[in-house]
């Protein structure tokens, strides 16, 4: 019985050995892990100009409400509506019968007043008459000349002529209705529409964030006029740029939005007040810009931008990035980059701090500024 548990044991012990061998020599046949092939972009500081896309409404360059200066009863409109019109074309005549016999009736009474006082004027020198009369038939004078004026200035009201060059609309009265001198409702309106100005709203916050970044000279002014684009509301591009003229000196207390005015060259009149648009506004110039793809940024459980960085002996470091703005396809980098850094854009899901990695250059990166530019691939 003895002799029989030492050879039960004896036996225990030559598996447990051969096991412990084969074991090694399973560890020492597994071949080493490769380093991750990871596809990479190098950062490159550039100067780069920043836009703002903002709301905006068109509104027209100049209106106006065409009304009567004189009573009467339209005689005729004289114009095609819809149609272009200048400054000074006669649109409207208004019956000018009575307006004819008044002025008749001025000057007749001036030829009166000024007979009567050059017949006194000589008469004083002689004490005929009184210096009194004398003033009285000066004055008589002077008042029927102005009245003489103002007849002529009511027969050329009869005619109704158009304020300004421009587009006129629909007429509001006919021939033979009653128009008054002063009425509230306008007989048309004319509105210029060559240029025509947009009205960008601002959010008073993003102005000044501009202040602050032209103040501290990360950002350079483009100019007094900047150029503005425009996108109009069926996405397609306006051809012409135009010219921010002025912004409003006080803010919206409802959107908390300052307004802009741009003034926009419209020969072909595809621009009509109220439009809405979206217009493309220069911010200014940025030097040492630094942007990375999109697809390179991350967030952390905290919600913090990071990326992956290849170091110069190829390991990857997460490292925490200050995103400021996407430009385009790209993030517009405030802190945590320098030029010529490599970031990871492909194979991310791979990484760990401090692992070996095999840098290649991205194939899934392609730069985009604007939407709707030339796509380019940067060299790597």
């Amino acid at each position: 019985m003895k002799n029989s548990g030492s050879l039960r044991y004896a036996i225990a012990l030559s598996l447990a050995a051969t096991l412990l061998v084969g074991c090694g020599q399973a560890e020492q046949q597994q071949p080493p892990q490769r380093a991750p092939e990871v596809g990479v972009y190098t950062v490159e500081s550039r100067s780069l100009a920043l836009t703002a896309e903002l709301p905006g409404r068109t509104s027209a360059y100049r209106v106006a409400e065409v009304r009567p200066q004189v009573t009467g009863i339209l005689q005729e409109r004289l114009f095609t509506e819809g149609a272009e019109v200048e400054k000074g074309q006669q649109l409207y005549q208004i019956d000018p019968r009575t307006y004819e016999a008044n002025l008749a009736r001025a000057q007749a009474n001036l030829k009166t007043t000024e007979n009567l006082a050059k017949r006194y004027e000589r008469l004083l020198s002689t004490n005929a008459v009184s210096q009194q009369q004398y003033d009285d038939a000066m004055a008589a004078w002077t008042q029927a000349r102005t009245a003489v004026d103002v007849a002529h200035i009511d027969m050329q009201y009869t005619k109704v002529l158009s304020p300004i060059s421009g587009r006129i609309g629909r007429s509001a009265v006919t021939e033979g209705a009653l128009v008054t001198n002063g009425q509230p409702q306008a007989l048309a309106t004319v509105t210029q529409l060559d240029p025509i100005y947009v009205d960008i709203n601002a959010p008073v916050t993003r102005m000044l964030e501009l202040q602050r970044d032209w103040e501290s000279g990360r950002l350079q002014a483009v100019g007094e006029d900047p150029a503005v684009t425009l996108q109009l509301e069926d996405g397609s591009p306006y051809p012409l740029p135009g010219v921010l003229k002025f912004s409003e000196v006080t803010v919206d207390p409802s959107t908390g939005a300052v307004t802009l005015r741009a003034e926009f060259p419209n020969p072909d009149l595809k621009l009509l007040p109220g439009m809405f648009v979206r217009a493309q506004l220069q911010e200014g110039v940025r030097d040492n810009a630094i942007l990375v793809p999109q697809q390179a940024v991350f967030r952390d459980t905290r919600g913090e931008a990071n990326v992956w960085v290849i170091a110069e002996d190829g390991t990857a470091q997460q490292r925490e990035v200050e995103t400021l703005r996407t430009v385009g396809n790209t993030w517009l980098i405030g802190a945590g980059l320098q030029d010529g850094e490599q970031v990871v854009t492909e194979g991310l899901q791979l990484l760990r701090n401090g692992m070996q990695t095999v840098p290649v250059p991205a194939s899934n990166v392609t730069l985009m500024t604007e939407f709707g530019q030339s796509a380019t691939r940067p060299a790597n």
